[in-house]
């Protein structure tokens, strides 16, 4: 027992609420290797199987099954534990997640009201809104429809906006109507989910060509090929905005309309706590 860590139990209460290892890595942000891997550990540490797996189906061991109660209950008396902890410090740091940017104003407006503490999991804009309405976050800087809003039950505010534009080969800079660009869409839904919405949109509302891809190549040196094949300049996701092009690749305008992805505030609905209003 000397090697059991509170992680793995969340992670074995996590898979036994699942049973299934992709939508557990999923809900818990780490990869699935590493998800089996820790459960793995957890058994060998114990001493006990608690779950039985194949390619198919995962189910609770006898072990597991009557196991999983008293994780629960460790589970939820350490988090009990951290909270009192953290009224007794004299207030409860406010939790901030962000996908990939963060304006200092926001940091510093933030931690003049309250103790912050900004969340290292740099997940993809539909995670973190998740996050914020589990409660595993205060708030979120993310893209959010207002039909998320509604379901998850948050609220938000506009707080910033990247204009987005189209990389291309050759030497044309000028501008690009936006029926003339391509948005690719990733068959990767855990990384890309929020992307694939807002790029769907975009074609639809201008008459983009869509493109979909496998390769994860929304951002980095599988953007650049796929813009390299494209006969089409292709519309950068906010990832991509500031990650230099290399020396064969443009940058150009989109334009009628111009595209904008936008960056929200995101927290629950009901939040009561002074700091996190404030």
């Amino acid at each position: 027992m000397a090697g059991v860590e509170l992680r793995q139990l969340r992670y074995f209460v996590t898979v036994a609420e699942e049973l299934n290892f992709g939508r557990a890595a999923e809900r818990l942000l780490i990869a699935g290797p590493s998800l089996s891997q820790q459960i793995q550990a957890l058994e060998r540490d114990l001493g006990v199987r608690l779950l039985d797996r194949d390619r198919r189906s995962v189910s609770l061991t006898p072990a597991g099954a009557a196991l999983l109660p008293h994780a629960r209950a460790l589970l939820e008396r350490a988090d009990d534990l951290k909270r009192r902890a953290g009224r007794l410090s004299g207030s409860e740091p406010v939790r901030l997640g962000y996908v990939n940017w963060l304006p200092a104003g926001l940091v510093a407006r933030t931690s003049a009201v309250a103790r912050l503490h900004i969340d290292a999991w740099i997940a993809p804009s539909h995670t973190q809104a998740a996050r914020v309405a589990d409660g595993s976050l205060d708030l979120a800087v993310c893209w959010v429809r207002t039909e998320d809003l509604e379901q998850r039950g948050l609220r938000a505010g506009l707080i910033g906006a990247d204009r987005l534009y189209a990389v291309a080969a050759g030497d044309d800079t000028s501008d690009v109507p936006a029926q003339d660009t391509v948005v690719l869409l990733d068959d990767d839904t855990t990384s890309w989910s929020s992307w694939n919405v807002y790029a769907e949109q975009v074609a639809r509302d201008t008459g983009a060509r869509v493109v979909r891809v496998s390769d994860g190549g929304i951002t980095g040196p599988a953007f650049f090929d796929h813009v390299r094949r494209s006969s089409r300049p292709v519309i950068n996701s906010p990832k991509g905005q500031s990650t230099p092009l290399p020396p064969d690749l443009i940058q150009r305008p989109v334009v009628a309309p111009q595209v904008y992805w936008t960056w929200s505030l995101v927290w629950r609905t009901g939040e009561d706590r002074a700091t996190v209003l404030a």
